[in-house]
C-alpha cells in the first residue's frame, strides 16, 4: 500500500521538511479514502485527515532515535 510514499526518516532522507511530510499525509490519505480530490461535501474531511496524518508524521520522525542518523529539524 502507498508505494509512492517515500521513506522520511534518515538515513534513507537526509533533509525533510513540512513539504515532504504533508505530500506523504497527502498520499497516504488519497489511498485510504479512495479520492484523487474529494467532492466538495468531503473536501473538508479530507482536508483534516491530511492534516491529522501530517502531524502524526512529523510528530514520529521527531521522536525517533536512529543510529548513525540526524534529527529532523
Amino acid at each position: 500500500m502507498c508505494r509512492s510514499i517515500r521513506t522520511l526518516r534518515p538515513p534513507y532522507a537526509e533533509h525533510v521538511d513540512d513539504a515532504d511530510i504533508r505530500a506523504a499525509a497527502l498520499q497516504y490519505v488519497r489511498k485510504v479514502s479512495g479520492f484523487r480530490t474529494p467532492a466538495a461535501h468531503n473536501a473538508a474531511a479530507f482536508d483534516r485527515a491530511v492534516d491529522a496524518v501530517a502531524e502524526a508524521t512529523a510528530e514520529l520522525l521527531d521522536s525517533l532515535q536512529v543510529r548513525g542518523g540526524t534529527p529532523r529539524g
